[in-house]
């Protein structure tokens, strides 16, 4: 590939910045066998292109999320790569032409109306997708209680909007392996257990360090302590199966306030290790920087 598979589209919790401290935690027989690699919420995918390059021996991979316009987005960068870039470019083209500040407004508020408003294609649906995503204020994916995108116009000079060489080498490694790619419950991925080893990373969407930080608003469905307890309820179910491994990543609580131990408790049964982050999302511009987020695991 001319160049290294990587997310295409900026995403609130990514995992670019972790990739080196979650790899320290793999399981080390991944390099033995061949093996099933299944992520249940994959959002930017940021781990999954690392993993399908860091290891030529998974025989097939299985992605998930809840967000129907982004798994579109992933199906249609993998089988409509080209007719996508020549969109794209069209829309990049009209937009670098714009000049006025307000003018670059106009045509962001329009195609958000335009991707909340019509029925449309889905190469369509992802080249509106991505442009909102690179024009729009930090590069948030955002919905509201009726599911439509809502993020403000984000005000940048020259924003990559058609990125050719990431959506090629993202296309052309999307085809390099058998794939399944999913648009439902993460628990449907149960499914789609290989025969052999199978290892699940998991990345939902984090519970709320305080008020301030919280930001799970990737679909209208809203991720809550109910849904935390029945993700980590599917773990021990996995953890019961033979051949399957699973990494969890998620906020560090007790980090913020000692008193909540919400998750020490909840996975008490398994191997819970911190790993240093950084969060550029947060209405309290005095609460961004660095801090500890969980890695939970069912190995040493």
């Amino acid at each position: 590939m001319s160049k290294e598979a990587k997310p295409f589209l900026k995403w609130a919790g990514g995992k670019g910045q972790l990739i080196s401290q979650l790899e320290e935690h793999l399981p080390t027989d991944l390099k033995e066998h061949e093996f099933t690699y299944i992520e249940p919420f994959v959002g930017g995918g940021a781990m999954f292109f690392h993993m399908l390059q860091r290891f030529p021996n998974i025989k097939r991979a299985v992605i998930n999320d809840i967000n129907s316009y982004l798994i579109t987005a992933y199906r249609v960068i993998k089988d409509s790569y080209n007719e996508l870039i020549e969109r794209l470019a069209e829309l990049e083209k009209r937009y670098y032409e714009l000049i006025e500040d307000e003018a670059k407004k106009s045509f962001f508020l329009e195609a958000r109306t335009i991707f909340n408003e019509n029925k449309l294609d889905d190469i369509e649906r992802t080249k509106y997708l991505i442009f909102l995503n690179r024009t729009c204020f930090n590069g948030l994916y955002r919905v509201n209680a009726k599911g439509k995108f809502n993020v403000p116009f984000g005000r940048y000079l020259h924003p990559t909007i058609c990125n050719e060489e990431v959506l090629k080498a993202d296309s052309q490694l999307l085809n390099q392996v058998e794939i399944v790619i999913l648009n439902a419950d993460y628990e449907q991925t149960l499914k789609y257990i290989g025969d052999g080893l199978n290892f699940f990373y998991f990345d939902p969407p984090y519970r709320p360090l305080d008020a301030t930080s919280s930001f799970n608003s990737y679909a209208k469905e809203e991720f809550n302590d109910d849904e935390q307890i029945r993700l980590h309820d599917y773990c021990a179910r996995l953890n019961q199966m033979p051949n399957i491994k699973w990494m969890l990543s998620n906020s560090d609580c007790s980090a913020r306030n000692p008193e909540d131990t919400f998750f020490e408790k909840l996975y008490c049964d398994f191997n819970i290790n911190r790993v240093q982050a950084s969060r550029a999302i947060n209405a309290n511009p005095n609460k961004r920087g660095k801090l500890t987020e969980l890695l939970i695991k069912n190995y040493e």
